[in-house]
Parts: C-alpha cells; structure tokens; sequence
C-alpha cells in the first residue's frame, strides 16, 4: 500500500513532496551537524540564536538536495506532472532563501 503512494502523477503530489522533502533534509542536516538535545532546541537555535539567518539559509541551501534526489526519481520513473510539482516548490524554497541571504 505504501508503494501505491509513490506512484502517483499528480502536481498537486509533486507540490507537497516538494515541500516536505527539503524540510526532512533540513532537520536531518541539523541533526547531524549540531546534535541538539531536542527538537525544541533546534528550532529555538535556528530562529532567534542567528539573526543574520546565516544557520537558516545554509541548512535550507543544502537541504535542497534531498528535493533533487526526489525530483531525480520521479523524473527518471516517468511521472511528470509529480515532477513539474517539485521543480515548483524548488523554485519556491529558492526564492525564500534568496530573500533570507540579501535581505537580512
């Protein structure tokens, strides 16, 4: 059942997987790097520790390539309407961080 879930060609799918995929890289990217003590932490690390959102918008940059790997797959098994979704919410996700690094 859970495999019928990834087979779907759907931009409205491709949106969502957009743009929970680079979240889960993120806080896996945070993880690894910083060891919090828990979630809370992390988050409270991220949003007031650095005002310059210099930690945020790195981890955002690098945890965009766990949206590449997910866009590769669906590219590759044929889906692309899934995929015109997530090279959607890329852009998205870029657009945040371009703001985040030029205007803060």
């Amino acid at each position: 059942m859970i495999f019928n879930f990834f087979k779907k060609d759907n931009i409205y799918y491709g949106l969502v997987l957009g743009l929970i995929a680079p979240m889960l890289g993120m806080v896996i990217f945070e993880f690894i790097r910083f060891e919090p003590k828990n979630f809370k932490w992390f988050v409270h690390t991220l949003l007031h520790e650095d005002p310059s959102h210099r930690i945020l918008s790195a981890s955002l940059s690098i945890s965009l390539i766990a949206n590449a790997l997910v866009f590769t797959y669906y590219i590759n098994s044929l889906r692309d309407r899934t995929s015109k979704g997530i090279l959607i919410s890329t852009g998205l996700y870029g657009l945040i961080i371009l703001l985040l690094k030029t205007l803060f």
